[in-house]
């Protein structure tokens, strides 16, 4: 397992750089122009001095070698100086956001917590629904809980997030007024009544998160238990005289959740992207309003820096996906 983790590692870096090739290209022969919301009473050789302060008279290959270090190796050394009061990246050069003139990844580091108090708890909250409602709807085949179950999931997929936000909206807070409509994203949580607050405010938005998570997972959950409550093994634990629940929850679970794991390790990085929709009408001040906010803005280096971290993400789940294959099921061997 461990040459495995040590391989795959080292494949990463070249599928990284593959990627990160692809997404500079593809913005920087996009059209727009990051001048064009200049003032038009501003001079011609203003606007020039302001491009080159940009970095645009610069080649292209020296812009994409700037920000590959930028990524790599200067934002690591400034996070180890916020956490740890070092100075490793002190007086170094930064790509800096065209629309705040500010260090990209100050700003996303500053949006990054907000997204993670919603999506992640989105997440967390799918998982912990979807399972035992995969577990059940297969146990209870065609029984009235897993036709329920199969309805609702048909409805989470059916339905987008900008449908089922307003309209939860609508619902909750405008007509019955249990729920704030926006996010304050400037809330600080100090006590238990703040934590309330918090709690409450969060509820709508992970909620729109959440039905799509459930909904997906579920049913790739009730699949996978089906196919393995049909097999010898779980027959011959039965004329070993296990107990129903040791059958289903110990041996059934743990081979049903192999094919499980993949559905939810790659379905971490598509509901950041999900969450971006979420985050506009729900007014959440995180990484995919920030994103939306760059896009509108031709902001091309926070876009830029903000589709790559999607693109680690999804290898580096892939990475834990293949690791917890090993750990589900002994009979995997990578070595």
């Amino acid at each position: 397992m461990l040459t495995f983790t040590i391989r795959r590692l080292v494949l990463a870096v070249p599928t990284l750089l593959f990627i990160s090739l692809a997404i500079f290209l593809l913005l920087e022969l996009a059209p727009g122009d990051p001048m064009a919301q200049v003032p038009l009473t501003v001079p011609p050789e203003v606007k020039e001095k302001m491009r080159l302060a940009l970095g645009l008279g610069e080649p292209l290959h020296v812009r994409y070698w700037k920000w590959i270090v930028q990524f790599f190796w200067i934002e690591p050394q400034v996070l180890i100086d916020h956490y740890f009061g070092t100075t490793f990246a002190e007086g170094k050069l930064r790509v800096i956001s065209w629309q705040t003139r500010s260090p990209v990844m100050d700003i996303v580091v500053q949006r990054i917590p907000q997204t993670i108090w919603v999506v992640g708890t989105a997440y967390i909250v799918g998982i912990l629904i979807a399972i035992p409602i995969g577990i059940y709807s297969a146990y209870k085949q065609y029984s009235m809980f897993d036709q329920a179950g199969t309805f609702v999931s048909m409805i989470g997929f059916s339905i987008p997030p900008f449908f089922t936000g307003p309209l939860l909206i609508v619902i909750f807070a405008v007509h019955l007024g249990w729920f704030p409509s926006v996010y304050d994203t400037t809330h600080v949580v100090n006590d238990w009544e703040s934590f309330k607050l918090q709690f409450r405010q969060m509820i709508l938005p992970v909620m729109v998160l959440a039905l799509q998570t459930t909904a997906q997972i579920s049913r790739y959950m009730r699949a996978s238990m089906l196919d393995n409550l049909n097999q010898d093994y779980v027959r011959t634990a039965r004329a070993k005289g296990l107990s129903e629940f040791v059958v289903v929850m110990v041996h059934v679970l743990r081979n049903s959740m192999i094919p499980v794991i993949t559905v939810i390790a790659l379905g971490m990085p598509a509901i950041f992207g999900g969450a971006i929709i979420t985050e506009v009408v729900f007014k959440v001040n995180g990484i995919g309003q920030l994103l939306i906010t760059a896009l509108f803005a031709n902001d091309l280096p926070m876009v830029q820096t903000l589709t790559f971290i999607f693109a680690v993400l999804i290898v580096l789940f892939n990475l834990i996906a293949d690791i917890l294959y090993g750990v589900l099921d002994p009979r995997i061997r990578y070595d």
